[in-house]
């Protein structure tokens, strides 16, 4: 029975018992900070259980089959993936669940009815397992199902017995497993395995060798069922639930191995075309039992792990769920490597995994493009400093696999597991598995001893240059002189920039700064990428010239240069109007950019930064390449759309669930509040965000991109300006084309006719040097180089000066030397224009042959004469010192020589 056929009928048989059929959740949680990924059915329905929501719908049935991920925090299989026959990354959980509707009884029942009706595993091949204390759920098993009292083991806490937390909702569980040794065609004790859980042909097992069994992988759990009886008090009492719960789960890879007839799910129509395309693409045959066996797992596990968190939004970064998917990804790539592929192979088996699962989950076609453009650019980024990694990994850990002992041959120290993250981007969760494969501690207090040094570093530098204030400065409010015990300080800034207030609180700052709390506060303090405010506050006879704002426990401290003694008493606030206006066109601009950015390139995009100023906005964004020049012109013609459309903008306060319900955007890694500020375009965009925007979209005047840019492995970076910025670009741009035209003696001003008298210029241009090549290349000057030449080794050998006005000329002689020689090798020595000195070394293509290579000769030469240069095995080049320009020529002639003899 094929797995998709397993999914299908799984679902529609509960269906059948009354479950509504719930889609699976992402693998991104959508409300939950404590989990990384979604790692088992029940997430989606967490806050169900908890009594905090009710049941979707109504509908207190409900089945699922839920996309998982294992590979980071406490639900961490990464290490095992590919050692073992079941330990995957992604995996689905078919699931059934009770909120408060039946319990022990029909769980059971249901259960049992699948598995032995629906999918027809014969009962003789099962056993069950119970908590030690439930008898409840030990009598139902052998009074619904009718089986054997002595197929039915008890197990302690550790087993069988489930918990949310040290408190809370908890309860017993039981487990239904699978005899594989009469289901799997393929399976085979361990070596050396003895006792009597390896009798093939026994029908019943004592406690003990069911436990042995079950743990060498003889019996299988296929599904758990999870009764929710009891709240765990504080003091360890158990108090019974109002609402006893059913939370079931079933491996979809598991269950598919046993229909199968299969002991490894690897082996199963969910896996072998995965493993198949790795074959076709590494041209190499797969055994389970070959040394490279794993990686050929590795690669198939983790092309549907990228493949699934990409469709879900997950994008490679260096924190967060982004680590986890980076350090996936390049896992696979070391796998790749390890099978003898030196360029994107991960891919390929990606590509395979869209293919076979896009029916069931669409969002993996359509986000197609995204996903193979990400994983390839993905490899192609960790190959370029992969080969120099491994090359320092395996001086730091030589091969002798222990894989499988408890052997440690060594500890990798933490300078150099930081070295290789530093300079290689090796995660150190890459560095540990593969140590650990060839048996070598790791030093991770020494590695994170020298991650902090490299922080502290990064901090002293900026605190040297001193910028901005220190937010340890203003946050113990015992420091502060107040008016009264906590000081009120409101911000009204999204009202009004100019307000009558009294001064609350003050804090005298180094290097003679004060930081004011108001009553009322116009300025807004840097928060969402918009910076803060600067102005002015005036008391009676003193003044603060304000250029900072912080939140100080949600109060607003505003930080400046003071004239005369700041006093208690009435002060007027002001924000210059202008600047804020302009910091608002700015800020509702790059709204619109993002809703047209996700909207030309895909939903994969998401803010990952950005600059709200006056002058400018800047804008991070995920996104795995350039964008063109004709996508850049759909985005900024989008965005000024939006402009010119003169939407009136909607700005409302909002419970979070009931915004992000109604379609906001909330941007990842930001902390938000149960109750949310909603910025809505209506028709264009509509953002959680807390900002200071226009009213109208038709303030904002005129939106122009400055640049677009790669910032760091993933992440781009547009520039643009609005309004009056946008309007100073213009005029520049216009003051540019006057100086061109000028310059290039042209009466219109006109962008056409500049650029036809450039053309001009250009060919003109390209002429000259083409005759000039042609002079050079010429025989007189294959005869001026070549004379003199001298027979070493039965081949020609030229060291000269020459003359010439650059490095590249003085390459193009190197090209003329190698054709006139025939046989043989040059040193040139170039004096340039400039006054600089350069070397040129060429060897013609049947001394290549012998071994000879001009690279290597100017290597030797930087040992010995100090020059630093390098190039291929026909031409490479080096700068020379000033004044060593002979004593250079004759090493480089006496090196070739001594090759050449």
């Amino acid at each position: 029975m094929h797995a998709a056929d397993i999914r299908a009928r799984f679902l529609a048989y509960f269906q059948r018992q009354s479950h509504a059929v719930r889609p699976s959740s992402s693998l991104v949680p959508g409300d939950d900070p404590t989990l990384l990924f979604t790692n088992a059915g029940m997430v989606q329905f967490k806050k169900v259980f908890l009594g905090l929501e009710q049941p979707p719908e109504g509908n207190r049935r409900a089945t699922t089959s839920q996309k998982c991920v294992r590979a980071g925090g406490k639900h961490n299989d990464l290490e095992q993936v590919g050692h073992t026959a079941r330990h995957h990354t992604f995996f689905e959980m078919l699931g059934n669940f009770s909120f408060g509707d039946y319990f022990k009884r029909d769980a059971i029942r249901f259960a049992w009815e699948f598995v032995t009706e629906e999918l027809k595993i014969p009962k003789q091949h099962l056993r069950v397992t119970v908590y030690k204390d439930d008898d409840e759920a030990r009598q139902l098993w052998i009074k619904e199902t009718g089986i054997a009292a002595s197929r039915v083991y008890g197990l302690g806490e550790r087993d069988n017995f489930w918990q949310m937390a040290d408190t809370g909702p908890c309860g017993p569980c039981t487990e239904i497993y699978v005899d594989l040794a009469q289901m799997a065609k393929d399976y085979e004790f361990p070596a050396g395995a003895t006792g009597e859980w390896t009798e093939r042909d026994r029908q019943d097992f004592s406690l003990d060798a069911f436990v042995e069994g079950a743990e060498a992988g003889r019996f299988l759990e296929i599904w758990n069922l999870v009764f929710m009886q009891f709240d765990r008090q504080s003091d360890g009492v158990l108090q019974p639930l109002p609402k006893p719960s059913v939370d079931t789960g079933a491996g979809l890879e598991r269950i598919a191995a046993v229909m199968q007839g299969v002991a490894n799910n690897y082996h199963t129509d969910l896996f072998k075309p995965l493993l198949d395309r790795v074959v076709e693409v590494t041209g190499k045959s797969y055994a389970y039992h070959n040394e490279d066996s794993a990686s050929y797992r590795v690669l198939a596990d983790h092309a549907r792990a990228v493949s699934f968190l990409l469709a879900d939004g997950v994008f490679p970064s260096n924190e967060g769920r982004g680590y986890v998917l980076r350090r996936i990804l390049r896992r696979a790539v070391r796998h790749a490597w390890l099978l003898g592929r030196r360029e994107p192979t991960l891919v390929l088996v990606v590509e395979r995994v869209i293919e076979m699962m896009q029916q069931q989950f669409p969002e993996l076609a359509a986000r197609k493009k995204h996903i193979l453009d990400t994983t390839r650019a993905e490899e192609e980024r960790f190959l370029a400093t992969v080969e120099g990694g491994l090359e320092r990994f395996e001086q730091l850990a030589p091969t002798g696999s222990t894989q499988g002992s408890d052997k440690i041959r060594g500890t990798i120290s933490g300078d150099d597991v930081f070295k290789l993250y530093d300079t290689f981007g090796f995660p150190v969760d890459l560095t540990e598995l593969m140590a650990r494969e060839r048996g070598y501690l790791v030093d991770i207090a020494g590695f994170e001893a020298a991650l902090d040094a490299q922080r502290k570093m990064s901090q002293e530098d900026r605190k040297s240059r001193k910028l901005g204030v220190v937010a340890d400065e203003l946050n113990d409010m015992s420091t502060w002189t107040t008016e009264h015990a906590v000081p009120e300080s409101g911000f009204v800034g999204y009202e009004r920039t100019t307000v009558s207030t009294a001064v609350t609180g003050i804090k005298e700052l180094e290097g003679g700064q004060v930081a004011v709390m108001l009553r009322e506060s116009p300025f807004y303090a840097e928060s969402g990428g918009q910076i803060s405010d600067r102005g002015e506050i005036r008391g009676e006879n003193w003044s603060v010239d304000v250029t900072e704002v912080r939140k100080i426990d949600g109060k607003v401290a505003a930080i400046g240069v003071p004239s005369g003694n700041v006093r208690f008493g009435l002060a007027t606030a002001t924000v210059p109007a202008d600047r804020r206006r302009d910091t608002e066109r700015n800020h509702t601009a790059t709204h619109l950019l993002h809703a047209a950015l996700r909207h030309v390139l895909g939903e994969h995009v998401h803010q990952a930064g950005s600059l709200v100023a006056p002058e400018r906005l800047r804008f991070d964004f995920t996104h795995h390449g350039p964008i063109h020049a004709e996508q850049l012109a759909q985005i900024e013609q989008m965005v000024n759309d939006g402009i010119w459309a003169n939407v009136e903008l909607r700005i409302v306060e909002k419970p979070y669930q009931e915004a992000i319900a109604g379609g906001a955007m909330a941007l990842f890694g930001e902390k938000y509040g149960d109750v949310v500020r909603v910025v809505e375009i209506p028709g264009l965009s509509t953002e959680l965000c807390g900002g200071t925007h226009v009213k109208n979209t038709g303030t904002i005047g005129l939106f122009r991109i400055v640049s677009e840019s790669g910032v760091a492995a993933g992440v781009r970076r547009i520039e643009a300006v609005t309004g009056r910025g946008a309007f100073a670009l213009l005029r520049e741009r216009e003051q540019t084309l006057v100086m061109l035209a000028e310059r290039l003696k042209v009466n219109a001003l006109s962008a056409d006719v500049i650029g036809k008298k450039l053309d001009g210029l250009l060919a003109e241009k390209k002429t000259l040097e083409k005759r000039l090549d042609e002079a050079l290349k010429g025989g007189g000057a294959q005869q001026d180089l070549l004379g003199g030449a001298e027979l070493v080794g039965g081949v020609k050998l030229v060291a000269k000066p020459v003359n010439v006005p650059t490095m590249k000329d003085l390459q193009a002689l190197g090209d003329v030397a190698r054709e006139g020689l025939g046989s043989g090798a040059a040193a040139l020595l170039g004096s340039f224009e400039d006054g600089k000195l350069g070397l040129v070394v060429v060897i013609t293509d049947d001394l290549r042959a012998r071994g000879l290579s001009a690279g290597a000769i100017v290597k030797a030469l930087g040992a010995k004469a100090g020059i630093k240069g390098g190039g291929k095995e026909h031409m490479a080049q080096a700068g020379v010192p000033d004044g060593q320009g002979e004593a250079v020529l004759g090493l480089a002639r006496a090196e070739i020589t001594a090759l050449l003899v």
